[in-house]
């Protein structure tokens, strides 16, 4: 009897066993699932054990995550960003050669950006618009501009890194002005888009900033339907090898610069350009509002995938808009239609707008953040306005034009731009011209940006 009880002990000792064994493992799968780690795209994942002798929290040890998933422990988070600023026309006028006027083919421009080059420092890639050709010797100003190279140093120096060229003065000067331009930037070794030294060159750029590769555009319009012979007007007739050195469309045939537009889209993004700027010379000269053209190519452009279109052309700045692609609701495209002028004798007594508003431009930036995952957005735009300043230097009896950045953060523009008492009130209502102009937009195109960012980071993926 004690061996039979002996072995039937053994037995349920046996039983007890085998089943407190399949317990553990069903425990343990039950856990291991319950962690919603599971399999991933049909591969198991692997868990390294923290040490016997240490207290492990899940809630913050790495550990509990998958070893070869850092984002899904930390989240989507942003790696990089790259801030681009844009400001508008740089027009080569009489006055502005003469108050640069040193002596015998010696100019310096410097003075225009005394107070804006910090402003320009602290971007991570600066563009401005060269309303203006270099062709050489025989300088002029309107209606044909010709400017000394002198002002190109000028621009370096304010640490500018890219030029646009493609404006209704690139042919001022001829073939030989428009060729001899892209020559003198490429030796100075400044990034310009729009005109080409070659027929054979790129007609576009793309340049990595922090890591982040954008490609960037830039466009005039033809002045006039072209003739029977196919030729373009550019502030008069080109001729043939001209109107190969430059990005032109006709809004008489959208359709032809749709297609030409996407096929370099297309060697932008072959290039690894993961976000994409267009800059447009476009619109009527001092109209405030964008004309249907305008609208209708900035709409078209956010329906290619353009992510931020820039205009210029005017001469007065344009409001601002966030454009939805109706090919795709998640694709925002944030068009400022006019920057205004840069630096320019376009002041108010002398045009027949009689505003002021030729006398204003916008410092604009924008940001692009490159996340963990991969993806790039505009998480940010930003608008510093400005205004011209023109006042006589009494030791040398000449003019000094100047840009002054109306940065609110300053608390006194007069003190600090030495401003006399009229000039630091016209600039008070240049910046009230401006925001009055670009408020609404700006607003707009904040929020979106700032909220597509953080819906990145926090998963939310919302549009």
């Amino acid at each position: 009897m004690r061996r039979k009880s002996k072995q039937k002990e053994k037995t349920l000792r046996t039983v007890s066993m085998v089943c407190l064994a399949v317990l553990t493992v069903v425990s343990f799968l039950i856990t291991y699932r319950s962690r919603g780690d599971g399999l991933s795209d049909g591969k198991a994942e692997i868990y390294s054990m923290p040490d016997a002798d240490k207290t492990v929290s899940r809630s913050d040890n790495a550990d509990d995550a998958p070893s070869d998933s850092k984002e899904k422990a930390e989240g989507v988070h942003e790696v990089s960003k790259a801030r681009i600023s844009v400001t508008g026309d740089v027009i080569g006028h009489t006055a502005l050669l003469k108050a640069a006027y040193l002596s015998k083919n010696k100019y310096n421009f410097d003075f225009i950006y005394t107070h804006l080059k910090s402003y320009v420092s602290s971007s991570d890639y600066a563009v401005t618009n060269l309303e203006t050709t270099l062709g050489g010797s025989g300088y002029s100003g309107y209606p044909a501009f010709n400017s000394p190279d002198s002002l190109v140093d000028a621009i370096i120096g304010a640490g500018f890194d890219m030029l646009l060229t493609a404006n209704n003065h690139a042919n001022d000067t001829g073939y030989q002005g428009m060729r001899r331009t892209a020559q003198v930037l490429g030796k100075k070794k400044i990034d310009f888009i729009g005109t080409v030294a070659n027929e054979e060159d790129k007609r576009y750029l793309v340049r990595e900033v922090n890591g982040i590769r954008i490609g960037m555009i830039c466009y005039t319009y033809e002045g006039r339907a072209r003739d029977s012979k196919g030729y373009q007007y550019l502030n008069g007739i080109m001729d043939k090898r001209t109107a190969k050195l430059i990005n032109t469309f006709n809004v008489r045939n959208l359709d032809e610069f749709y297609t030409e537009l996407g096929e370099r889209m297309d060697a932008m993004k072959a290039e690894g350009a993961q976000v994409i700027v267009a800059y447009m010379h476009w619109g009527k000269e001092y109209s405030l509002e964008p004309n249907s053209a305008q609208k209708k190519m900035a709409q078209k452009l956010c329906d290619m995938g353009v992510d931020v279109i820039v205009g210029g052309h005017p001469h007065v700045v344009q409001p601002m808009q966030l454009l939805t692609s109706t090919a795709d609701s998640t694709h925002r495209t944030v068009c400022i239609y006019s920057i205004g002028n840069s630096i320019s004798n376009q002041r108010k007594e002398g045009q027949k707008l009689n505003t002021g508003h030729t006398e204003d431009g916008v410092y604009f930036s924008f940001t692009f953040s490159q996340y963990s995952d991969g993806r790039v957005t505009v998480s940010d735009v930003d608008l510093l306005p400005t205004w011209v300043n023109v006042y006589r230097n009494k030791k040398t009896g000449r003019d000094v034009f100047e840009i002054i950045p109306l940065d609110q953060s300053v608390a006194d523009w007069q003190k600090a731009f030495s401003l006399s008492s009229t000039s630091a009130k016209d600039a008070k209502k240049s910046y009230d011209r401006t925001m009055k102009i670009v408020g609404e937009g700006l607003e707009t195109c904040q929020k979106s940006c700032r909220q597509a960012a953080a819906s990145i980071v926090s998963g939310s993926d919302l549009p």
